[in-house]
């Protein structure tokens, strides 16, 4: 008699793109899987945003707004979770028991404080402004220099600040010179293509792009940038 064996399903999906809010996701789940290994190991579901897959009436009933990225927990009845702040956290709340990429609420409140506050400084900010600035300068169907030149401005101030935060410091939450955690990866992703934003370069803010080097060469945040 054959025995049939039956692969155990991964402890989460993904549905994702090639996108900056889709690659903070998959960077940190590959830095949880070199620590924890196959306990946050994930299936990924590419998404066609350019045929719209994320406005279908499956994916909606996940994320009623219609954006990447969404984990499902499999390990949790299925629990979905939207919005790429608050897939970070709760990956971080539920999945990163030593702490390797956030600070306990309880034993370390400031820190666990200042990684918030970045996080959600670059989640209503740079995701936003350089978005813009994207889709001004590489698909608005006309040219219209305000706007370009409005969310290219902006996005430098953004940088900016960054810019300010990193000077005497590794990474933006922390104590001393910072720990590298969720903050930073929340932010990263968009950092890492300025370029495609019209911001050839990151020389005016040199501590900025020290940072950014800083964790490209993590090997997590390659594996996770080589996803979908």
């Amino acid at each position: 008699m054959s025995t049939v064996h039956t692969s155990k399903p991964k402890p989460f999906v993904l549905y994702t793109a090639g996108t900056p809010n889709g690659r903070k996701v998959s960077v940190f789940l590959e830095e949880l899987r070199a620590v924890y290994g196959e306990k946050v190991d994930y299936d990924v579901h590419k998404i066609n945003i350019s045929r719209n897959d994320q406005k279908e009436p499956w994916f909606i009933k996940m994320n009623p707004n219609g954006r990447i990225p969404v984990l499902v927990d499999r390990a949790r009845e299925d629990f979905v979770v939207f919005e790429t702040a608050a897939i970070l956290l709760y990956l971080e709340q539920h999945y990163d028991p030593e702490r390797k990429l956030g600070f306990d609420p309880v034993s370390q409140p400031n820190e666990y404080s200042e990684m918030l506050q970045w996080m959600l400084w670059a989640h209503g900010g740079v995701g936003p402004m350089q978005g813009q600035a994207n889709h001004f300068n590489r698909f608005a169907p006309e040219d219209i220099p305000y706007a370009k030149n409005r969310y290219i401005l902006e996005t430098k101030r953004l940088y900016g600040v960054m810019e300010i935060r990193l000077t005497d410091r590794d990474y933006l939450a922390g104590p001393g010179r910072g720990i590298y955690s969720a903050a930073d990866i929340n932010v990263f992703p968009w950092i890492n293509v300025h370029q495609f934003a019209g911001i050839e370069s990151l020389d005016e803010w040199p501590n900025l792009e020290m940072w950014l080097g800083r964790i490209n060469a993590r090997k997590a945040v390659q594996d996770g940038l080589a996803i979908p």
